[in-house]
């Protein structure tokens, strides 16, 4: 089974400090064109902040961004997933916390982001590797329909 250290991008994980505006974080978040980042006090992560945070929790709500510290808006306490859990396990854990982004962690550190599309593409993959070899399966067993032998 397709394990998230193998899905995983090494490096591809952008964060910023607690005490960051909102501001500097959707900077952060367009220069590096992700849609989350982490939020860490020192090296431990406490939050992450999104888009969806942005628009829910500081737009809507009329704040400023240049003034809002990204720890008053972000989503405290994520739904995280270990480095050596299985790909599918993530899937059902992103789905039933309605989230797009989960961090991984390697023991108590946050070592990457994993997005729902990296694994759905995962998924398909596997899918479609299964559809071609049922297909090459039953070419074997059945015999060819156009040389009058039917099923």
């Amino acid at each position: 089974m397709t394990k998230l250290r193998d899905i995983m991008r090494t490096g591809f994980l952008f964060a910023v400090r607690t005490d960051a505006t909102v501001a500097e974080a959707a900077r952060t978040m367009s220069e590096k064109r992700v849609g989350i980042v982490a939020v860490l006090d020192d090296c431990r992560l406490v939050g992450v902040f999104s888009e969806r945070d942005a628009v829910r929790r500081v737009i809507d709500k009329g704040r400023d961004p240049h003034a809002t510290l990204v720890d008053e808006v972000m989503t405290g306490d994520p739904v995280v997933a270990a480095e050596d859990e299985d790909y599918q396990t993530a899937l059902r854990r992103m789905d039933r916390a309605n989230v797009r982004h989960l961090p991984v962690m390697r023991g108590l550190q946050v070592v990457a982001m994993v997005s729902l599309r990296d694994l759905l593409r995962v998924d398909l993959e596997r899918t479609s590797e299964e559809l071609r070899f049922l297909k090459t399966y039953l070419q074997t067993i059945l015999p060819d329909v156009s040389d009058g032998g039917g099923i």
